[in-house]
This record gives C-alpha cells, sequence and structure tokens, in this order.
C-alpha cells in the first residue's frame, strides 16, 4: 500500500466512516465525539476509532492537532508531498484553518537536518484570533 490514499474505494468501512464525519464537521473532532457520532453505525469502542485516525493520519487524509487533542480532515489535495502542515487556531471562537506553505516545509526541513535531525512529519499550531473575532 502507498503512503497515501486518497482513493476511498481502498479504506476500510471503519476509515471511511471516520474519514466522513470529519469531512462533514465544521471544525476538529475528538476520537469521543467520533465515537458518539458513529454509534449508530456499530461503533462501540474507543479503539476501532483511534484505529481508524492513526490510519488516516499516515495516509495524510487527516491531521492531528495536539493542543486540541483533535482531529481535522485534510483540506489541500497535495497535502502528501509536504512534511510539514501547519494550523491556525482561533483561541475565541475554535476555529481551525489549514495553512499551506511549501517555504515554511523546506525551511523547517533545513532546520532540522542543520542538527542532523531526519524529519519525517512535523505539526505547526498557531494559536491566537481569527479576523472575525478581531473585528468584534
Amino acid at each position: 500500500m502507498t503512503a497515501h490514499v486518497h482513493d476511498h474505494a481502498a479504506l476500510t468501512k471503519n476509515q471511511a466512516l471516520v474519514f466522513g464525519e470529519l469531512s462533514k464537521a465544521e471544525g476538529p473532532l475528538s476520537a469521543y465525539t467520533i465515537l458518539d457520532q458513529l454509534r449508530s453505525e456499530g461503533f462501540r469502542a474507543p479503539l476501532q476509532v483511534y484505529r481508524a485516525l492513526d490510519k488516516l493520519v499516515e495516509f495524510g487524509m487527516v491531521h492531528r492537532l495536539e493542543s486540541l487533542n483533535a482531529f481535522v480532515a485534510c483540506s489541500h489535495k497535495d497535502c502528501e508531498a509536504h512534511s510539514a502542515a501547519a494550523f491556525a487556531i482561533c483561541e475565541k471562537c475554535g476555529q481551525v484553518t489549514e495553512l499551506s506553505d511549501s517555504e515554511l516545509d523546506h525551511r523547517l526541513r533545513e532546520l532540522a537536518e542543520a542538527t542532523g535531525f531526519a524529519l519525517s512529519k512535523s505539526v505547526v499550531e498557531l494559536r491566537g484570533f481569527c479576523a472575525d473575532c478581531r473585528a468584534a
């Protein structure tokens, strides 16, 4: 299997259901919220959700936001081409915006390599206030 799968036919039923929930969500979801939303689909244990999330993260279809302990569907088609993902998280309304920048990706690689570190993946989380909340 390739490192990235955007072909939904290649997903297991559980992976497809979890990805569907994240895709239609307005913002990030915790594994427990996903579990609650998928109980009618036969989900009973957090482990079922975590297994699906782990694979979706591995495929580059979903990102984990460490500071929120939540997950969000990738909003960029070519995300697998980058080892870095950046997210702007509004501390007031909770809105999360995925930012894509190949220069950031390149610069983080350079910084890591300068210390002899081999970067495989990074998630940058920016905390602050979105334009709507700043205007209010």
